[in-house]
């Protein structure tokens, strides 16, 4: 779970920065499809996101959308 104490600076990023972050070794598509598809199956997660502001459509995360998806998956 997030927390404080991350090393990680939480800025606005594109899906596919933050995509590559938590699997570097698949290409940025690939990425992408798996941090989507991560998001599509935890419906606390979807909520949260919605509740931010968040629509599937978007290519970039706000910050407060990078935190929250870092307190459900953890860091990258």
């Amino acid at each position: 779970m997030y927390n404080e104490e991350m090393n990680m600076d939480i800025v606005p990023m594109s899906k596919q920065e933050l995509a590559q972050m938590y699997a570097p070794d698949l290409t940025p598509r690939a990425a992408v499809n798996r941090l989507a598809k991560w998001i599509k199956i935890n419906p606390a997660l979807v909520k949260a996101l919605e509740a931010a502001g968040y629509v599937k459509q978007s290519k970039i995360f706000t910050s407060k959308q990078v935190k929250i998806i870092m307190e459900y998956l953890g860091e990258p």
